[in-house]
C-alpha cells in the first residue's frame, strides 16, 4: 500500500489515477483525517498502516500563479519548506521510504556552457543568491532540509502539462493569459512526470535528487506555434516586449526560466518523451474544460 499526501492538487490527482490505472492499493492521506503537518500523527499512522512508500505530492503554489505566494508567506514557507522535513523525520523514525515532488523553479537560466542545469549544479534562483520568487525561495529550502537524508527521492517537476484543460495546465495557462512572455524552458507532460518518479521506487533506482523533464527544451514562442498548428487555437498571441515590461505590469515577482539536463533520470532507465513531441501528441488530443 502506498500513502499519498497532497492528492487533493493538480500533480496529486495524476498520481491518485496513475496508481488506479496500475491497480496500486493507496492510501490518499487527508489532513482531515491524519493531519500529516504533525510529525508524531504521521509517524502514528505510518506504524499503524505500515505503507510500502510515501510519495509528498504537498506544497503550496499560489492560486492562480507563484505571485500569490509574496501574499502568502506563511503558508508558502510551511508547505514547501518545513513540511518536507516533517515528512522525513517521520518516515526516518517508521522505516518508511518516500519520494517528494521538488521544483526546477530554483534555476535559472542555463550552465555557463549553455546547457541544462544539472542534479549536481548549485541552484541560483534562491534566497541565498537574493534574486528569486518567495516560492523558488521556500523551494530551495525545501531541498536543503532533505540533503543527506536517507530513502527519500527528490524530484524535480518543471512547468507541467498535459492535454486536459486545466487552470494549472501550461498550456491553458498560455491560452489564457492576455500576453505572454517569451522565455526558453526545460518543462515536464504530467503524466510522464508522475509515471517516471513512480518508476524510481518500482524499479529501486538509488535514491537522491532526479530531474524529471521531458528531454530538451522549448521558447514560449515554439509551444503557441504548435498550439496553432494543432488547430487548438488561431489566437493573435501577444507577447511582452521584454521582461522588463513584464514586471512592470504583469508580475509581482521574477519568475524561473531556466533549461535542465535530465539524463540522470535516463541513466537508470526511465525515458520520457522528447519534449516537441509530447506536445504535438498532447494538443492532438486536447480536451477542453467542461462547460
Amino acid at each position: 500500500m502506498i500513502y499519498l499526501l497532497g492528492g487533493s492538487g493538480y500533480v496529486g490527482h495524476a498520481y491518485q489515477a496513475l496508481l488506479t490505472r496500475k491497480g496500486i492499493p493507496f492510501r490518499n492521506l487527508r489532513r482531515a483525517e491524519v493531519d500529516y503537518s504533525n510529525k508524531d500523527a504521521l509517524r502514528a499512522a505510518l506504524l499503524h498502516d505500515k505503507p510500502e512508500f510515501v510519495i509528498n505530492a504537498a506544497g503550496y503554489t499560489g492560486k492562480p500563479n507563484v505571485d500569490a505566494c509574496e501574499l502568502h508567506k506563511h503558508e508558502c514557507l510551511f508547505g514547501n519548506a518545513v513540511l518536507p522535513g516533517i515528512v522525513a523525520e517521520a518516515c526516518a523514525e517508521a522505516g518508511v521510504p518516500w519520494g517528494h515532488v521538488s521544483s526546477g523553479c530554483i534555476y535559472t537560466g542555463s550552465r555557463p556552457d549553455g546547457k541544462g542545469f544539472t542534479e549536481t549544479d548549485a541552484p541560483n534562483f534562491t534566497f541565498r543568491t537574493n534574486n528569486c520568487s518567495f516560492y523558488s525561495g521556500c523551494k530551495a529550502l525545501g531541498e536543503d532540509v532533505l540533503a543527506g537524508k536517507p530513502s527519500v527521492y527528490v524530484w524535480r517537476l518543471r512547468i507541467p502539462f498535459d492535454n486536459i484543460d486545466n487552470p494549472r495546465n501550461y498550456l491553458t495557462k498560455l491560452l489564457r493569459y492576455p500576453r505572454l512572455l517569451e522565455a526558453t524552458n526545460s518543462i515536464s507532460q504530467l503524466e510522464e512526470f508522475c509515471a517516471a518518479t513512480f518508476a524510481c521506487w518500482e524499479k529501486r533506482v538509488p535514491f537522491g535528487t532526479y530531474n524529471v523533464t521531458n528531454p530538451g527544451h522549448v521558447t514560449t514562442r515554439e509551444v503557441v506555434e504548435l498550439i496553432r498548428q494543432s488547430g487548438v487555437s488561431n489566437k493573435a498571441f501577444d507577447f511582452f516586449k521584454d521582461e522588463g515590461e513584464f514586471m512592470h505590469l504583469a508580475a509581482k515577482t521574477p519568475r524561473s526560466n531556466c533549461t535542465m539536463d535530465s539524463s540522470k533520470l535516463a541513466s537508470v532507465g526511465i525515458t520520457m518523451t522528447e519534449v516537441r513531441e509530447a506536445l504535438r501528441r498532447d494538443l492532438r488530443t486536447w480536451r477542453k474544460a467542461a462547460a
